[in-house]
């Protein structure tokens, strides 16, 4: 019976979409038909997302009970799963093993470059060349869809002006203008124009909101602003990114102003769906749901999914709170059943989207993982972004070369 209801309505998603720009009606008939079939455990199921692994002799990995949670319709996505083999088996489970047959995402973290490494996101915005920026990531979709993946955790457009934190090197810097520009136009070369097309990928941008505020540069610390700094400095870029058209977006680990950003509804609510009309899904960062219960915010694993998902938030990554504990707050009234039935359809509209319905294997060419990747024009392209981030500095005074037995410091002053 499940293979009948997928194969009539992979044939109806084709039908209607193959060869044609997306029908946003006949997509919302098509979505709203596979929801109506769906069982709320189905339902939440699209709302998980676990991680995949590594092991350095074997290769790609995942937990054998996630596999279990995928033949049981409980998660929508994979992230760290790389390599077509090891997406493929993992697509297989989620489209023949399960009632509906529902694809799964794969996501995974590409700051710059996939194969071909390009300069870090900090050294590739000294360039100035948004055309240069925008190539590097449409090469850096072009070889991460090669091996199986759809969904890119970047672009990183956290404004950051404390050197003292790590995460500084992903991100444009200080300068809200520049980081603007850079924003849109990694957006623009990760999912290019058509979303069906298997070298582009979604986007999701991060980490929203105030996250390079963190004080002391201390990460996941407390990001203390005004409403000034907030509105003039760290959300610009956020927006820039979702009028691109930004996929997804990603929560921050901070809190601002108490407030983690995850479970913050000033953030998710009230500024990106009320006042941006934001119509994508936000995913959380690795576990920051759980991560509201050391900040003070939550009293457990329970009430932080509560509070999450209330706050906005559509996909829980790694937490598992959203698995254990949302049919029970469903139960007691606490999230509205409607609610999470909105958060699976924004899901399932991206999937839709990405072309996984007509093709749940579209991702999986193994040709391409020897074609488009490391080639000879995404070498140079590499090559080029490097010599356009070069940095020359002013030998004032003559600090340089650093003279045997002198106090340098003071001379740099």
């Amino acid at each position: 019976m499940r293979k009948i209801v997928l194969l009539i309505f992979v044939f109806t998603v084709s039908f209607m979409s193959y060869g044609q720009p997306v029908d946003h009606k006949q997509m919302h008939q098509c979505v709203d038909a596979l929801l109506n079939k769906m069982t709320i455990e189905e339902k939440i199921g699209q709302t998980v997302l676990f991680t995949s692994g590594y092991d350095v002799i074997t290769g790609p990995t995942v937990d054998p009970e996630y596999k279990e949670y995928i033949r049981n319709g409980m998660v929508g996505g994979v992230f760290n799963g790389v390599g077509v083999n090891h997406v493929r088996s993992l697509q297989e489970i989620a489209v023949e093993e399960t009632r509906l047959g529902i694809p799964l995402l794969f996501g995974y973290d590409v700051v710059h470059g996939y194969k071909t490494i390009f300069p870090m996101p900090l050294a590739e915005s000294c360039s100035w060349d948004l055309e240069a920026i925008e190539n590097a990531a449409r090469i850096a979709a072009k070889e991460a869809t090669a091996e199986g993946i759809n969904w890119i955790f970047a672009p990183m457009v956290d404004i950051a002006r404390d050197a003292r934190w790590g995460r500084i090197v992903e991100g444009a810097g200080e300068d809200v203008y520049l980081g603007s520009l850079i924003a849109a136009a990694r957006v623009r070369g990760f999912q290019g124009t058509d979303s069906k097309d298997r070298s582009t990928v979604m986007a999701c941008v991060k980490h929203y909101a105030a996250y390079g505020a963190s004080m002391a540069g201390r990460d996941y610390n407390t990001a203390d602003i005004s409403d000034n700094e907030l509105w003039n400095t760290y959300l610009p870029p956020f927006k820039a990114a979702l009028d691109a058209g930004s996929a997804t977006l990603m929560t921050a680990f901070n809190d601002l102003n108490g407030i983690p950003a995850t479970g913050n509804k000033y953030l998710l609510k009230d500024i990106l769906r009320d006042k941006w009309k934001y119509d994508g899904f936000v995913v959380t960062d690795y576990s920051s749901i759980n991560e509201m219960i050391p900040h003070g915010y939550a009293r457990d694993e329970k009430h932080s999914a509560e509070i999450a998902f209330n706050a906005g938030v559509d996909m829980d990554m790694q937490g598992g709170v959203f698995m254990k504990y949302m049919k029970d707050l469903i139960m007691e009234g606490k999230i509205k059943e409607e609610e999470v039935t909105e958060a699976a359809r924004k899901i399932l509209i991206k999937k839709y989207e990405l072309g996984l319905f007509e093709d749940p294997y579209l991702y999986c060419d193994p040709v391409r993982g020897q074609t488009d990747v490391l080639t000879a024009e995404h070498k140079e392209a590499a090559h080029d972004m490097a010599r356009k981030s070069f940095v020359l500095l002013k030998n004032e005074y003559q600090l340089l070369p650093l003279a045997h037995g002198k106090n340098w410091l003071l001379l740099a002053r």
